[in-house]
């Protein structure tokens, strides 16, 4: 029987379509050494968790690493494309979460919830009310969205027709996506806008692509909300212009080292907005992820490719490794 790995348990719909396709087998630890260990007899890795280069090395009977979600920097490709593993995803399936998640950290910020709701706690009704005296609304406020896939637009859809603002992006292709979006550079991006969304994908462009430099040309109120990954942003960086009030606040879904360690200086900040990655995780996109990477595994288990594989170059050596694929 076919043993199929996944370092987090699935959606009750995905356990259902994988019954009886093979063994499911949860990962028991999410540390390198744990799994590559479990990986070693397993035909299919559905993946939520980074995965070491050596996992590939010792994992013979791999035949792909599923990723449960769109994001694949958990999976290290050329590891994965040298040893004939193919490596599949499931995009867009969770833009709308995410998409959803960050307009709640702007309302969230704009309307000084975090401090509004505590001093309500602490000190009372007319001390929490007074801080409605600093809010602002969302509606004719610029956006600017760094990334324009699934998430980028549905960000701009809502931003655009739900609550007014003005929307601006920068993406690599710079191709207009929706009508209601300006195209800028990345520095007129962030000198311009008045929420910074950071939606893109971690490569070696983009890391520290939010730096002291770029950072020192936001608004003094201007919000930065980061749903991509930690490194995009420079953490000292951003530290040291919350600390000196350069700018308004941010929300960060996502950090360099996750879990975040307690004492980090993000949750001192009043305006700092702090989630455990979290943004497209909903009931809805946990269901249509786990669908998603359960329906590209059974592809894989019937000799069949991926719909979204994503390192086609892998094709002719995964047939030599599996004959029967051919």
């Amino acid at each position: 029987m076919s043993k199929i790995l996944s370092t987090h348990t699935l959606h009750p719909r995905a356990k259902a379509m994988l019954a009886g396709a093979g063994e499911l087998v949860i990962a028991s630890a999410l540390d390198a050494r744990a799994l590559a260990a479990e990986a070693e007899n397993a035909d299919i890795v559905i993946v939520r968790a980074p995965l070491s280069p050596a996992l590939f090395e010792g994992a013979r009977k791999l035949r792909a690493a599923i990723r449960h979600g769109a994001g694949l920097d958990m999976i290290p490709m050329e590891a994965a494309t040298a040893a004939g593993v193919l490596v599949a995803n499931v995009p867009a399936v969770n833009a709308r979460s995410v998409a959803e998640h960050v307009m709640f950290a702007a309302l969230a910020l704009s309307r000084r919830f975090r401090m509004v709701d505590r001093d309500l706690r602490a000190k009372g009704w007319l001390t929490g009310r007074d801080h409605a005296n600093f809010a602002s609304e969302l509606a004719g406020k610029t956006i600017g969205i760094v990334g324009l896939g699934a998430v980028g637009q549905a960000v701009g859809h809502i931003a655009a027709r739900g609550f007014d603002l003005n929307v601006v992006a920068t993406t690599r292709s710079m191709r207009p996506a929706l009508d209601t979006v300006g195209f800028l550079s990345i520095d007129a991006l962030v000198e311009q806008s008045d929420i910074l969304v950071l939606c893109c994908p971690l490569t070696p462009e983009t890391r520290g692509l939010i730096s002291r430099e770029r950072i020192a040309r936001m608004k003094p109120h201007a919000l930065l909300i980061n749903v991509s990954r930690g490194p995009v942003v420079d953490d000292d960086a951003l530290i040291e212009a919350l600390q000196k009030n350069r700018i308004g606040g941010a929300a960060l879904d996502v950090f360099s080292t996750q879990p975040l360690p307690p004492n980090h200086p993000y949750f001192g900040f009043d305006n700092v907005i702090i989630t455990p990655h979290m943004a497209g995780i909903t009931e809805e996109s946990m269901m249509r992820m786990g669908v998603g990477a359960a329906g590209e595994a059974l592809l894989v288990l019937a000799n069949k490719l991926p719909i979204n594989l994503r390192n086609p170059e892998v094709v002719e050596l995964y047939r030599r490794r599996f004959p029967a694929d051919a």
